[in-house]
């Protein structure tokens, strides 16, 4: 018997919603808040603000895109967090509402878990054990996941998340917000040997990440070169100095998370997160592939925040999980912070 499932996310600066039948994506409808890029960096109270005007029309658009009707949806799934909160409230409270009034089953979906899956989004049957990256604007975690909802985090950024570093050095260069894109466009026109920025190894866990010495070391390269010599703005090699900060930020990633697969005997890699849809990064990774490993990414649709990884995580969970009683999931309430140690 197969399993309708209408999912919402709003955790960040995405208002999405998606119905699933199965793992069968029927919509997936994502608005993106754009205006966040004046700001230089998304402002948490008009990013709730914006998913309140919104999120309506985007589930609405979602339902009657799937040529489904809504008293057939046998699951509502939400984000339950991490993210912003303001940002959660808004997705988390509707999803419940919509589910409570339909006398549907809810399910609360941890955001850092889709992202983990979404590289699998549609499969029936997903290869196990894998090793996961997860790396994004908020996020740097690599995982050992041995089955369903069966997981050892193996190491995690001690500071910056990569995303956040690419949009830091962003902000240092002159250029817009989200950084990461930016960055990813210029460094296919420059020489990644120009500068060898620095990439950090931990002695506490190999695995560990750290990119706020990457960062710093961008500021001083740039204070030295073009702000003591009164050099001006056009003297600056963006093409270059991003190519060759991309590549100390993605060289990190790939060694260690390759390490792990090494160290683990894994041969099934699955990267995700908004930065895994950096260019450089899946050109790094898919060298892997003469070597036996398997690469996984995700779509580029479902690389950034989107309703379907939400969805297709709570088809997981219905069908694999040993605890089927979700009844008790409608009270449990966002939260802000990702808890390394109860995941």
């Amino acid at each position: 018997m197969s399993i309708t499932i209408f999912s919402i996310e709003t955790s960040c600066d995405e208002t999405s919603a998606a119905i699933l039948r199965d793992n069968q994506i029927m919509s997936n409808i994502i608005s993106s808040q754009q205006f966040h890029t004046e700001y230089g960096g998304i402002v948490p109270e008009l990013a709730s603000r914006a998913h309140i005007s919104v999120i309506d029309k985007i589930a609405d658009a979602a339902i009657s895109g799937s040529g489904i009707n809504k008293n057939n949806i046998d699951i509502v799934a939400a984000t339950i967090g991490p993210g912003l909160i303001g940002s959660l409230l808004v997705g988390l409270n509707y999803a419940k509402s919509f589910s409570i009034a339909a006398g549907i089953k809810f399910i609360g979906i941890n955001h850092i878990e889709s992202h983990l899956y979404s590289c699998y989004i549609g499969q029936e049957i997903i290869e196990f054990p894998f090793i996961a990256l997860i790396v994004s604007g908020g996020h740097t975690i690599l995982f050992l996941v041995n089955d369903y909802f069966s997981y050892k985090i193996l190491g995690q950024t001690q500071d910056d998340a990569a995303g956040e570093a690419f949009d830091k050095v962003a902000k240092m260069l002159g250029l817009g917000y989200p950084g990461g894109p930016l960055i990813d466009q210029l460094a296919k026109d420059g020489n990644e040997n120009f500068h060898v920025f620095p990439k950090s190894y931990l002695k506490e866990n190999i695995y560990d990440f750290s990119f706020s010495g990457i960062k710093t070391s961008v500021l001083y390269y740039l204070k030295k070169n073009f702000i003591s010599n009164s050099a001006g703005p056009a003297a600056i090699s963006l093409n270059d100095i991003s190519a060759s900060f991309q590549k100390a930020v993605v060289t990190a990633l790939t060694e260690k998370t390759m390490l792990a697969a090494k160290n683990f005997n894994v041969k099934n890699i699955a990267v995700s997160g908004g930065v895994s849809a950096n260019s450089r990064l899946r050109e790094e990774f898919n060298k892997y592939k003469t070597e036996g490993y398997k690469i996984s990414f995700p779509k580029p649709v479902y690389s950034t925040d989107n309703a379907a990884m939400i969805g297709y995580t709570a088809y997981l969970y219905s069908k694999y999980s040993r605890n089927r009683n979700f009844e008790k999931n409608i009270y449990k309430p966002a939260f802000a912070r990702f808890d390394y140690n109860k995941f």
